[in-house]
C-alpha cells in the first residue's frame, strides 16, 4: 500500500488505481482486460483492505462496467473504471450513453492495439476509434502524469459547464507496467482541491423518480447535440484553469490541453502525444546539438482538440513534423487531420509532414522522432512533400512496396 504523502515507486497502472482512491470514488465496475487488469486489481485491495471506501462491482463484460458506471453516476456518486482494446470497443455503444446522458464518468484507458491479428501492445488506436463518443480524452507520458491528471479530469468532468466522462489514456506496459517515481498526494489536500461530488441538476432518486435518455424527436435532438459539443469546448479552458490550480496546490505542471517544449525560437516543431512526446524531448535535444532549431508541441487533450493553441503555436514556423501512433486509413493520422483542420484557412500555415508509426507496440525511440525529424525537414525544405502523410519504420520489403505505390490521394 502506497503511503500517502511520500514518494513511491510504482507502475501507471497502480498509480491510476491510487488516483481513484483519492478522488474518493464510490462505485467502481469491473471487468479485467490486459494490459488494464492491475489497475482494478489494486482497486481491488484497497477496498479489502478497507483503504477505500467503495461498492466494488465485479460485471461480466466491458459493456457491463459501463452501464454500471452510468447507473452509479446518474445516482449521484462519483464513478470508476477502466479498460483497454477491444474492451473498449465492446463498450461502444454505452459510451455514448454516458457522454449523451451528461455523467462525468471517469475511465483509465491503457492503450493497446486492437484485433484482428491480436496484439497486446501500445498504439493508439482504440481510443482514437472513439474519439467522437462526446468523451474527453486526455493522452499521458509518465506516471506521475497519470495520477495527476485523473484528479484534474475529475475537476473539468465535473463542472455544471461540462458535465462529460473522460478518459486518461496511458500507454501498454511502457507506463502501465513500468516502474517511476510518483509522488503521493495526501488525503486531506486532494480533499480540498476535489470536493465530493455533488450533482447540480438532477440523480436518480426513488423518492422522487425521473427517466432520463428516453426519446427525443428532431425538433430536440440536434440542441442536445450542440450542449454537448459547446460543452466540450468550454472544457479546453477549464483544463488549463485547473491544470494552473493543481501547480498552485501541488507544485507539479504538466501543461493543460498542450505541453510545449522550446518552441519559442523553433523553426521546426515536432507534434506527438503520450510517451512518444517523452521521447521526442530527448530528440529535440539532439537536434539542437546538431544546430537545428526544433521545439515539441505535445497534444495532452486530444478531445477537446485545441485548435487555436495548436494554430498560435505552429503558426509562421517553418515547418511540423506530426507522428501519430495510430491510423485513420487512406487519410493518415487522427493528430495529422486535426492539425490541419487548426491552420485550414489561416495566413502563416507552416508545410506539414504527417508520419504514421510505433503501430503495435513498435518501438519507437528518441533517436526514430530525431530520423523523422530529419526527414520532414528535408521534404519540406525541397519541397518534396508528395503525400499527406508516411509510413515509417515499417520492413525493408514492405518499405519498397510502399515507396512503389502510386498515390492517388
Amino acid at each position: 500500500m502506497a503511503v500517502e504523502g511520500t514518494w513511491e515507486i510504482i507502475t501507471g497502472n497502480h498509480a491510476a488505481a491510487i488516483a481513484a482512491k483519492l478522488a474518493r470514488v464510490k462505485v467502481v465496475p469491473a471487468y479485467p482486460i490486459t494490459p488494464q487488469t492491475t489497475i482494478v486489481e489494486y482497486i481491488a485491495s484497497f477496498i479489502e483492505s478497507g483503504h477505500m471506501d467503495a461498492e466494488y462491482i465485479r460485471v461480466e463484460s466491458e459493456h457491463s462496467a459501463m452501464a454500471a458506471a452510468i447507473g452509479a453516476s446518474a445516482a449521484g456518486v462519483r464513478a470508476f473504471t477502466a479498460t483497454a482494446s477491444q474492451g473498449l470497443l465492446l463498450m461502444s455503444e454505452v459510451l455514448h450513453w454516458a457522454a449523451g446522458s451528461r455523467l462525468p464518468i471517469g475511465m483509465a484507458v491503457v492503450n493497446r492495439a486492437v484485433g484482428p491479428p491480436w496484439n497486446i501492445h501500445v498504439d493508439h488506436q482504440d481510443t482514437m476509434s472513439q474519439r467522437d463518443t462526446g468523451w474527453l480524452q486526455v493522452y499521458i507520458s509518465s506516471n506521475q502524469e497519470v495520477l495527476d491528471t485523473i484528479l484534474m479530469m475529475y475537476k473539468v468532468a465535473e463542472h455544471p459547464d461540462v458535465l462529460l466522462p473522460f478518459m486518461v489514456c496511458l500507454d501498454g506496459f511502457v507506463l502501465s507496467h513500468t516502474y517511476m517515481p510518483v509522488n503521493i498526494p495526501r488525503q486531506e489536500e486532494v480533499d480540498e482541491f476535489l470536493p465530493e461530488y455533488s450533482p447540480p441538476h438532477w440523480k436518480l432518486d426513488p423518492e422522487n423518480p425521473i427517466t432520463f435518455g428516453n426519446l427525443a424527436l428532431p425538433d430536440e435532438y440536434q440542441e442536445m447535440r450542440w450542449s454537448m459539443d459547446l460543452s466540450m469546448r468550454r472544457a479546453l479552458d477549464l483544463i488549463e484553469d485547473v491544470a494552473e490550480e493543481f501547480f498552485q496546490k501541488f507544485g507539479r505542471y504538466h501543461g493543460g490541453a498542450t505541453w510545449k517544449y522550446k518552441v519559442e525560437d523553433a523553426d521546426y516543431i515536432i507534434v506527438t502525444a503520450g510517451t512518444m512526446a517523452s521521447e521526442a524531448e530527448v530528440a529535440v535535444d539532439e537536434l539542437r546539438e546538431e544546430g537545428m532549431k526544433v521545439g515539441l508541441l505535445k497534444v495532452r487533450a486530444f478531445r477537446p482538440f485545441p485548435h487555436r493553441d495548436v494554430a498560435e503555436v505552429l503558426q509562421d514556423r517553418k515547418g511540423v513534423v506530426i507522428i501519430d501512433r495510430s491510423i485513420a486509413f487512406s487519410s493518415g493520422g487522427p493528430i495529422g487531420i486535426e492539425v490541419r483542420s487548426s491552420l485550414y484557412n489561416r495566413s502563416g500555415s507552416p508545410p506539414i509532414a504527417n508520419y504514421v508509426t510505433g503501430l503495435g507496440g513498435r518501438d519507437i525511440t528518441y533517436e526514430d522522432i530525431a530520423r523523422m525529424t530529419k526527414d520532414g525537414i528535408g521534404r519540406i525544405t525541397s519541397d518534396r512533400l508528395r503525400r499527406p502523410y508516411y509510413w515509417y519504420k515499417l520492413k525493408p520489403e514492405y518499405e519498397k512496396i510502399e515507396l512503389s505505390e502510386e498515390v492517388r490521394l
